[in-house]
């Protein structure tokens, strides 16, 4: 069984068949124009020729790393990554120097004769790369094909010529800059060197290198030096020490006695001082204090101990007073006093040595700590100088090379295909723009087709309709070609299951009529109202047929025409109505004289004469009575109605009946239409019956079934046909199949 979804995707593809069908005259009328228009522009245009022309480009050129500022010059390279080089000498060929100077030296014109603007030369040339190449491909459009070689030749030739240029004029460039510069930069290496060279003289540098080496060696000599030093110092002090505490004298008091113990001058007075002491003992011995010999001692003892004093501060250089004990000493003491005083001595040139040694290390400390750094600026310096010396003489060289390259004619391109005479035309291409314009055609008759479509909101199918309704199909009614029956010779147009009991359209109205003997199962069903959504879906045709269709199954009908607003029965079965439904309800008929008999079995009332106001006479209690009446009288009683989209008179006649057969037609329903009338019976909840679709396309194989029997069973019956079918329609009503 097929999927859902094949099941969907046929039944668009038929909806669209149809679509085609219905709309094939405007679709060929489209895609003729379109075509016919394409063919007529093609064949009217002029032949177009197409000339071309190939340069390759070189990635650089004698200009390039000319100088240490740029290294693209005369090179093809892009300033962004986006950027493609090709893409920009392309632009360069169609820039306005070279195009204005094309169109001059060939003096191209117009169709008018005027010389060609810059925009329309544009608009003819084409300059595009060959992918994967550094080949750019020139291409121009004319009517002369001799015209179009000239151009791509000439403007080849201006390209070259203004790319040399373009080359020189770097060259010149890059000379006048670098004329410029060297002297600046010759200034620079004369100031690094002069900066290097004070430097040197400031901070006494030589060879940092040696210098940190000899540093080096020199502080571990004076390290070692102050060390042995140190260690004497230290033996000096605890001597020193020692003979200080064996003699219980400092060391400027032992240096003191040890100088007056070898002043003669001191002991000298000394002697003499201890002469008068002595004779002075004596003498006390024998005489009183008061003894004049007592007391000349006493003033020479005196007198002697002042020049000891003076003698004694003249020679150790102190004001203290000493005693006289210490004035002189012994051989012992006066050995310990002397080697205490070598001692200190030695001890005090111990120290000063060893201070000379502790500055001069920490000088040669100081000048180690700051060697890093007058390294680094030594070798920045001598850094900035190679720079300067380095930029100098390549700029020298530099300045040598592009004196040289500014006088070569050298560019970046050649000419590696000149442009030939075209012998074919590029345009119009005429098979191909037949093709487009038919493929345009059918594509914009189509889009245009299914536009339309799309806009028109009728209902196009039997599916549709069943889709908006949502109420049981009990038959689809096919196409009725009225003026094909008419043309051959038939009566009524209209009645096609009286006229012509072997077509399609009759086998439609016998299963319609059948499938409504299946709607109610509850009661019997005698009064069906038929009415449709709006005018023109075939509602008085149905009914007409239908009450055919039951009459010839052997029933009484009768056929009323409610449709006082635009009553047609009468036309229908082309009968008067000056006296119908409107006369009998108010009175001016009876309805056993009113109703006509039409064919076996069926009876018609027509509506009679047009009321002011129907509603009034179908809502009324003689409708009601009429209905009851019919009832009693006939098996079925079918009511055409007006439409329901604007009018209520089919709700207010279908409460008097069993059920309602609303009738749609494709084509001349709208879906807004249809949901009303959907919205109005769901609203007033009326008994539907089903609904019948009218005026469908006949399915294939019903339709070549009919066609087959009717051709067969008029051939074989055509003598006793008409004979046989009213003899019948006499007896029972019923049709022979």
């Amino acid at each position: 069984m097929p999927s859902d979804q094949e099941e969907q995707d046929f039944i668009n593809f038929q909806q669209y068949w149809l679509t085609l069908k219905r709309r094939w005259l405007l679709i060929a009328l489209i895609i003729g124009s379109v075509f016919g228009l394409t063919g007529l522009v093609t064949f009217s245009q002029k032949p177009v020729y197409e000339a071309n022309g190939k340069l390759l480009f070189n990635k650089q050129s004698g200009v390039s790393s000319l100088t240490g500022v740029s290294e693209q010059v005369g090179q093809l390279s892009g300033v962004t990554n986006l950027s493609n080089p090709l893409e920009t000498e392309a632009e360069v060929i169609r820039s306005n120097t070279i195009s204005l100077k094309t169109i001059a030296d060939l003096q191209l014109k117009d169709a008018e004769g005027n010389l060609l603007e810059l925009d329309a030369f544009l608009r003819l040339l084409t300059v595009k790369s060959v992918r994967g190449t550094d080949i750019l491909q020139l291409s121009y459009r004319s009517t002369d094909a001799q015209e179009a070689a000239k151009v791509i030749n000439s403007l080849m030739s201006a390209y070259l010529e203004n790319n040399i240029l373009v080359n020189r004029s770097e060259a010149r460039a890059a000379r006048e800059f670098l004329d410029k510069q060297l002297p600046q930069v010759e200034a620079k290496v004369a100031e690094s060197e002069l900066a290097l060279r004070m430097f040197k003289e400031k901070y006494q540098v030589v060879s940092l290198g040696e210098e940190a080496k000899e540093g080096v060696k020199g502080l571990n000599d004076l390290s070692n030096q102050m060390t042995r030093l140190q260690a004497q110092l230290a033996d000096a002090r605890s001597r020193s020490g020692a003979l200080q505490k064996q003699l219980a004298l400092t060391t400027k008091q032992a240096v003191a006695l040890s100088t007056l113990s070898q002043s003669n001058a001191v002991q000298q007075v000394l002697t003499e001082y201890r002469k008068v002491q002595d004779q002075l003992a004596v003498e006390r011995s024998r005489y009183t204090d008061e003894h004049p010999i007592i007391v000349n001692l006493l003033e020479k003892e005196q007198a002697l101990r002042q020049h000891l004093e003076r003698r004694v501060s003249q020679t150790v250089g102190i004001d203290e007073s000493v005693e006289e004990q210490d004035l002189q000493v012994g051989q012992l003491q006066q050995t310990l006093t002397t080697d205490l005083v070598q001692i200190e001595v030695q001890r005090l040139g111990l120290e000063n040595q060893v201070g000379v040694l502790m500055k001069a290390f920490v000088l040669y400390q100081a000048r180690m700590r700051s060697l890093p750094r007058l390294e680094q600026t030594q070798l920045r310096l001598e850094r900035q100088l190679q720079v300067a010396r380095t930029s100098y003489e390549q700029m020298l060289k530099r300045l040598q090379d592009v004196q040289v390259v500014e006088n070569q004619n050298v560019g970046n391109a050649r000419v590696i295909s000149e442009a030939l005479l075209p012998k074919k035309p590029i345009s119009p291409r005429i098979a191909l723009n037949l093709a487009l314009g038919g493929f345009l055609g059918i594509f914009a008759a189509l889009g245009i087709a299914l536009l339309l479509e799309s806009v028109d909101k009728s209902v196009k199918t039997a599916e549709e309709a069943k889709r908006l309704l949502n109420y049981p199909l009990l038959g689809t009614i096919p196409v009725f070609d009225q003026k094909a029956r008419l043309a051959n010779g038939e009566k009524s147009t209209e009645l096609p299951v009286l006229n012509n009991p072997y077509s399609s359209v009759n086998a439609a109205f016998e299963m319609l009529q059948i499938n409504l003997g299946f709607t109610l199962s509850d009661k019997e069903l005698k009064v069906i109202v038929v009415s449709s959504s709006v005018m023109g879906e075939g509602k008085s045709f149905i009914a007409a047929n239908l009450a055919v269709a039951t009459a010839q199954m052997g029933k009484r009908v009768l056929l009323i025409d409610a449709d006082m607003r635009r009553p047609h029965q009468h036309e229908v079965w082309q009968i008067p109505n000056m006296m119908g439904l409107s006369n009998v309800l108010v009175g001016q008929s009876e309805f056993a004289k009113t109703t006509k008999e039409v064919v076996v079995n069926l009876d018609l009332l027509t509506a009679g004469t047009i009321p002011p106001n129907p509603v009034v006479l179908l809502d009324s209690q003689r409708m009601a009575s009429l209905i009851a009446q019919a009832k009693e009288d006939y098996d079925y009683i079918i009511i055409d109605t007006p439409p329901m989209s604007m009018l209520a008179d089919a709700m207010i006649v279908s409460n008097l009946a069993d059920g309602m057969l609303l009738v749609a037609r494709p084509g001349v329903v709208n879906s807004a239409a249809a949901k009303a009338t959907k919205d109005l019976l769901e609203h007033s909840r009326a008994g539907v019956l089903g609904m019948v679709v009218n005026g469908v396309e006949s399915d294939h194989y019903r339709h070549n079934y009919y066609d087959y029997y009717y051709s067969n069973s008029g051939e074989k019956h055509s003598r006793n046909k008409d004979k046989m079918k009213s003899g019948l329609s006499k007896i029972t009503g019923l049709r022979l199949l």
